[in-house]
């Protein structure tokens, strides 16, 4: 996989966290950088880890599915595209109130859920020829810059672009498949 097929698999896995970050900033009372940077780097953190783990269950199936693995590749980046795109099309909650920060644990959690997709990646990722290792830093340092672009940008765009970067990135994952899948037939 080249560097530009990395960069973009980077951006696009970092889309749906953007899109959080997004609504999570038009939620806060004027978000500060220094706030910004720190759900950055906690949505960059947890993104970089879970295409590691799935990388490391794709490492255990690749010895009985390595002839497929191109179509699985495939299969899983369309499936979280498209689940990328269903959640872009859904509506946008309003906040309840303006803190100026939110807690890490909230933050944590809404990581994980943005990286679920991340830990499938990886696993196709395992059936690729790839350095993991670099793969994940570039997912993870593409999450951190979206993210904490998404946070200073909600305040004034709030609603208007936040799902719109998750089906965007949905779309752009749906394309790499389909790149990796031409590329290895």
């Amino acid at each position: 996989m080249s560097f530009f097929s990395l960069l973009i698999l980077a951006l696009a896995m970092s889309t749906d966290a953007f899109a959080a970050a997004v609504g999570k900033g038009a939620c806060l009372y004027k978000p500060k950088f220094r706030e910004a940077l720190r759900m950055g780097v906690i949505f960059g953190t947890i993104e970089a880890i879970t295409p590691l783990l799935g990388w490391l269950l794709g490492q255990v199936a690749v010895t009985f599915v390595e002839s497929w693995g191109h179509w699985i590749a495939f299969g899983l980046l369309t499936a979280i595209g498209l689940h990328m795109i269903h959640e872009g099309l859904q509506p946008v909650e309003a906040c309840e109130s303006k803190p100026t920060s939110h807690s890490f644990w909230k933050l944590g959690l809404t990581a994980v859920g943005t990286s679920i997709d991340a830990l499938a990646v990886g696993v196709s990722l395992a059936f690729l020829d790839v350095n993991i290792f670099w793969a994940a830093s570039m997912i993870g340092l593409a999450t951190m810059t979206m993210v904490t672009l998404g946070v200073l940008l909600g305040r004034t765009l709030g609603a208007l672009i936040g799902h719109r970067a998750e089906i965007l990135g949905g779309l752009v994952l749906i394309g790499v498949g389909a790149t990796l899948l031409i590329t290895q037939l």
